[in-house]
């Protein structure tokens, strides 16, 4: 039988970047990010910030930008590369490691802010690492976590019907996509329970495209991008329309020590 493994995107490096990145979707994810994120741009004081599979670092090399000190690592060798250039092209310090992050994370002090940023979707045993990585966050400090929604996928899946239905009834729907659907996609209020489970307060909780993956390439074609991106930004922060964002989003502080 072979181990689950997380998921190394060394030889999908171009396209993730092309089918992510370089869309208007990826802006939107970005932009969503950033607004979440704000209050550390502004933050008065240097802080510590590990980025915990960081791919190509957009966020943290703006963190690094406004002055924050970064630690970054990644499980792609090439993925970390492209950070580094990042970094380096904008005349930025931080330190690297090819690491995995529940690897690293016990040779680490604990920081101010941790970033996971669509990382726990690939992992082989999400919640187990995703506690490795949140055990590193200061008492008082912050985790930015990013995700891929379980109830996002479902329901993509059943709006298509047919053979889709057994797979979701059976829940053996799970990897069934192509090399980018991630494998381990988790449902928000399971990470909600873990997370005030390990003594972290929900600060920011933000749907990424909670309309748009559900409207067909027709739907899509007739509608103004403006107007739907408008409308996604109205109910992004909403309950109920947030839990059906294709990612979640969401900054927790640690109010409780770590144990």
């Amino acid at each position: 039988m072979k181990l689950k493994q997380d998921k190394n995107f060394d030889k999908l490096i171009e396209r993730f970047e092309k089918k992510v990145y370089a869309t208007a979707k990826g802006d939107w994810r970005l932009k969503l990010l950033k607004e979440d994120l704000e209050p550390f741009y502004r933050y008065p004081e240097p802080l510590t910030v590990w980025d915990a599979g960081c791919g190509f670092a957009q966020i943290s090399a703006e963190l690094a930008e406004k002055g924050h000190r970064l630690t970054l690592c990644d499980l792609s060798e090439k993925m970390l590369a492209r950070a580094e250039q990042l970094f380096r092209t904008q005349d930025l310090e931080a330190e690297f490691h090819h690491r995995a992050a529940q690897a690293l994370a016990p040779e680490l002090s604990r920081f101010d802010l941790v970033l996971c940023h669509a990382l726990l979707e690939w992992l082989a045993e999400p919640i187990p690492t995703l506690q490795i990585i949140a055990d590193r966050v200061a008492t008082g400090g912050y985790l930015s976590l990013l995700f891929y929604n379980r109830n996002a996928m479902v329901y993509t899946n059943a709006l298509k019907g047919g053979w889709r239905l057994r797979h979701l009834l059976d829940d053996s729907y799970l990897g069934k996509g192509d090399k980018l659907t991630p494998p381990n996609p988790q449902y928000p209020h399971k990470i909600l329970e873990q997370l005030e489970a390990w003594g972290f307060k929900i600060m920011a909780h933000t749907g990424i495209r909670v309309f748009h993956d559900y409207l067909d390439k027709e739907a899509l074609k007739n509608s103004d991008p403006a107007e739907l991106f408008e409308l996604e930004y109205r109910y992004c922060r909403m309950p109920t329309y947030r839990d059906m964002g294709r990612y979640i989003h969401l900054v927790a502080q640690r109010t409780l020590n770590p144990g």
